[in-house]
């Protein structure tokens, strides 16, 4: 083989096993996602559970039943909610 084309032929072979790379198993790249930290670009802290979980499911009754509630009911609870994580808070700072 001439010395011009081994460059060409390296090249070529790692790109690939670039490309290669790039499809190895897109679920093992969408679950390494729940391990990334918020600060590296990974999921916010209020984002909701994945579909098909057991969380999920739970996540969609509580949210269909808030739904179902009426709008007074609905920012009583919300404001329950705020205050009774805010006295915890609270009282994890000191």
């Amino acid at each position: 083989m001439p010395k011009p084309f081994r460059p060409l032929l390296v090249l070529a072979v790692l790109a690939a096993g670039l490309c290669g790379c790039g499809t190895v198993n897109e679920k093992l790249s969408a679950g390494m996602g729940d391990y990334v930290p918020q600060w590296a670009g990974g999921l916010p802290a209020d984002a909701p559970p994945r579909a098909g979980t057991p969380q999920y499911d739970a996540y969609m009754k509580e949210r269909e039943r808030k739904r179902l509630m009426p709008a007074a009911d609905r920012e009583k609870e919300e404001q329950a909610q705020k205050g009774a994580t805010g006295s915890t808070s609270g009282a994890a700072v000191r």
